[in-house]
């Protein structure tokens, strides 16, 4: 399912992109970009897949969702070539951008419903709305916010009283916020000889310093020297708060410890 307010322009070098798959052929494929208007790509058959693929129909098929990586983006005679590849996209990225997809999905749909309800076009919609949201990592991040605290938080960004409040009243008949998890990207290095040993030991502590009773801390790797720092609480706030102080515990003890390049950065807030 393609969703109502899609993307002008182009994809970058390295982008994630939705990729819908329409025509499958020996030597690669052809996909429809779902989050971009009128953009079709290409599949190499030598970007499939990094085990070797006898028959690429066995891997590929038509209307199948695939996420892709954009390795190509070129303009020639009057036409727009993208090629995308999808043995270049890790799991993690793959779950990453999946979630992301359905969430924006399922904002997009509150939005149409909130259209309907208002008697507005889905083009009043993108300039009212979904033009303030979309500026987010996470537009569904927004609308979830806004279930918790009103939608006054609509307001802040930029969506007018009528609209934020319409949009509240919609959102509420189908988010059901049960735990807040608020994620981050830690991007930790250190040039010591045990400099693995030191990181785990940070690692270590956060998890054991932050967990409290209705806290619950989740680190995993994606890719060193990237690993994921999530938060889990029922109460947005705590999460929030939380949060907060990993970022300044990570920046006063990183460098005590031997760390000798830190970054944390918010990934996104999800509620499930």
């Amino acid at each position: 399912m393609s969703i109502p307010f899609k993307k002008k322009g182009l994809p970058e070098i390295g982008e994630l992109v939705i990729a819908q798959i329409k025509k499958v052929f020996d030597y690669g494929a052809y996909a429809n970009l779902l989050e971009y208007e009128n953009l079709e790509a290409f599949i190499p058959w030598s970007e499939v897949s990094t085990k070797y693929v006898k028959d690429i129909k066995d891997l590929l098929k038509e209307n199948q969702i695939a996420v892709g990586k954009v390795i190509r983006v070129e303009k020639k005679q009057g036409r727009i070539e993208v090629d995308i590849s999808l043995k270049r996209v890790f799991e993690g990225e793959k779950r990453v951008k999946m979630l992301r997809w359905k969430r924006i999905q399922k904002a997009q749909k509150i939005i149409e419903m909130t259209a309907k309800n208002l008697g507005k076009t889905l083009n009043e919609a993108y300039k009212y709305v979904w033009a303030f949201l979309e500026k987010n990592i996470d537009p569904m991040t927004l609308i979830e916010e806004a279930v918790l605290k009103g939608p006054q938080r609509l307001i802040e960004i930029g969506i007018n009283d009528v609209w934020a409040k319409a949009l509240y009243e919609e959102a509420k008949k189908h988010v059901t916020i049960k735990i807040v998890r608020i994620r981050g990207i830690a991007k930790l290095v250190s040039y010591k000889a045990n400099g693995i040993e030191r990181i785990k030991s940070i690692l270590s502590e956060i998890k054991s310093k932050f967990k409290k009773d209705n806290i619950n801390i989740n680190i995993y790797t994606i890719g060193t020297p990237r690993y994921r720092i999530e938060i889990e609480s029922h109460d947005y706030k705590i999460a929030e708060e939380i949060f907060n102080q990993i970022k300044a515990f990570l920046k006063e003890s990183a460098h005590n410890i031997g760390i000798d390049l830190i970054e944390f950065e918010r990934e996104e807030l999800e509620k499930g």
